[in-house]
């Protein structure tokens, strides 16, 4: 299994100069990925824009979406955004797409919420009958989820949780990926959050994750709970995905602090 690592491009007080800098250390450190989240109705870096920075600044790692919300865009632009990033990146991208589950971000962009899987299975088969070159996962945990991943995309992208979730989750990618005929298997991506220092550190990265998800309600607490913040967690973490047959498991981190990435990197490498 690879480890993977997030870009900051949600956590406050993101800049210009840390998303380069993080890339840089990124390229150069023990990860095989880098990767990003996507909100419109919250103040973040757009991923698609995040990501060519990061492409101009890095030669090895893979960038990825970790996933982009593609009915917040027209086909047309998601695709000329993929396109763009895999180019910049010389083929060293991975389109990951969902359709999230903020309605906030539909709103702001005035996307009909209600037809978002119609729009998504649309732009995949755009994607595909353009012949895009570059890798596509796929995300989410409904059943039509899982189908459209089999049917289109060339992997499986977990939104999170504990080994024994991502397991669930790999065993429902498979089933769908055999159903429809596929061979071989699907590439499995997962993903957790980390925060690495004192307790300050931890503190602002639970503070962070509870406002991120704070959509979801009770359950928000139960997320930062999940924030990684020891070596030890870290490492059993990994283990235990690793343990579930994921391919790259991606680390994104909840503070601004390009420190943390070094910080990381010791605990991993």
């Amino acid at each position: 299994m690879e480890i993977g690592v997030g870009l900051p491009n949600t956590t406050p007080g993101a800049t210009g100069a840390l998303l380069t800098e993080w890339a840089r250390r990124a390229d150069t450190g023990p990860f095989g990925s880098l990767a990003v989240l996507d909100r419109l109705a919250y103040d973040s870096i757009e991923p698609f824009a995040a990501l060519a920075a990061a492409a101009a600044v890095t030669d090895r790692i893979r960038l990825a979406t970790m996933i982009a919300i593609g009915p917040l865009r027209s086909a047309a632009l998601l695709a000329k955004q993929a396109e763009s990033v895999h180019r910049l990146a010389d083929g060293r991208f991975t389109l990951g797409l969902g359709i999230g589950a903020r309605r906030d971000d539909y709103t702001a962009s005035g996307t009909d919420h209600r037809r978002r899987g119609a729009l998504l299975s649309e732009q995949l088969a755009r994607l595909r009958g353009d012949d895009y070159p570059g890798e596509i996962l796929v995300g989410g945990s409904s059943g039509p989820a899982y189908a459209r991943m089999a049917r289109y995309g060339d992997g499986y992208a977990h939104g999170g949780g504990p080994p024994r979730a991502f397991a669930s989750a790999a065993t429902r990618a498979h089933a769908a990926w055999r159903d429809l005929g596929r061979p071989g298997r699907p590439r499995q991506w997962g993903q957790g959050y980390f925060a690495l220092g004192d307790d300050d550190t931890a503190r602002a990265g639970g503070d962070y994750l509870r406002d991120y998800y704070a959509f979801t309600g009770p359950f928000a607490e139960t997320i930062a709970s999940a924030n990684l913040t020891s070596g030890r967690a870290i490492k059993d973490f990994v283990r235990g995905y690793a343990a579930e047959g994921c391919e790259m498991l991606v680390l994104l981190p909840t503070v601004s602090d390009v420190d943390q990435i070094d910080r990381l990197a010791e605990v991993i490498g």
